[in-house]
């Protein structure tokens, strides 16, 4: 079995006196993409920085690669290969799409040669930013600019990276779309991910393992496929139906198998 790249151990974060994760423990072995779903609320996006060091934990660890990194300042953080892909992308507006781009090797200093190469494999996989490169990030549609948040991300050449809702106000095709280039970039550049997804059909169609919470606690952990078939997952935590899930995963299984 592989070894894990993140490990999060009894971790407490606070917004102001909430406490908005509760003990939470997981991990994240190499290679794998794991997901963590749940309703509004539940705390996914705050374990996200926490990890990421957006927000520092009251308590508890994180354990990238066997170094603890808890409380570490976000670019040490990244420095570290450990890459988050915010919620609402957070580009650069009023600089270009190769700027933003650029802006993903802040941390780098194997010289510009790598880098430059490194655009390039970011291109390949997202070839409509490279037509735009010279175009203002802001004036991208919402599909292209999260290609670009991830793209950026890339730049960090990350050992893993963070996704939060990568599907958020995109159509169903964008979304298939992102997905189908998430599940490459974990195969081809051997990129751990860790996601936290809204659309539970294609995040369990695409992860290894999942994790769901609840008012900041990890409720259930389990493989995918097991998630995607358990009732309670279906009814309580995703909101909807066993039927509905049931029509959900059939219309996605008739797609292109992203992995």
């Amino acid at each position: 079995m592989s070894q894990p790249v993140l490990k999060v151990d009894n971790l407490e974060s606070y917004y102001g006196p909430i406490m908005a994760i509760r003990g939470v423990s997981l991990e994240v072995r190499e290679g794998q993409i794991v997901t963590v779903l749940g309703a509004n609320g539940a705390g996914k996006t705050t374990l996200l920085k926490t990890i990421s060091g957006v927000m520092d934990p009251e308590k508890g660890t994180v354990v990238l690669e066997g170094e603890e990194i808890q409380g570490m300042e976000p670019d040490r953080v990244v420095a570290k290969r450990l890459v988050h892909v915010p919620e609402g992308r957070e580009i650069f507006p009023l600089l270009t799409v190769a700027e933003n781009i650029s802006m993903g090797a802040y941390t780098r200093s194997d010289g510009a040669a790598n880098i430059a190469t490194d655009m390039e494999m970011v291109y390949t996989y997202f070839p409509i930013l490279k037509e735009r490169s010279a175009q203002q990030a802001g004036t991208l549609s919402g599909g292209q600019q999260q290609m670009l948040a991830i793209g950026r991300g890339l730049m960090a050449k990350p050992r893993i990276m963070l996704l939060d809702e990568p599907s958020l106000g995109l159509s169903p095709l964008l979304t298939e779309e992102i997905f189908e280039i998430i599940g490459r970039l974990n195969r081809e550049q051997k990129v751990t991910m860790m996601l936290v997804e809204q659309n539970a059909h294609v995040a369990l169609e695409l992860a290894d393992f999942g994790y769901v919470m609840e008012l900041g606690r990890i409720v259930m952990a389990d493989e995918a496929s097991t998630l995607a078939s358990s009732k309670d997952v279906q009814e309580f935590y995703l909101g909807v139906s066993a039927d509905e899930n049931q029509r959900g995963q059939r219309r996605w299984k008739q797609r292109k198998t992203w992995r």
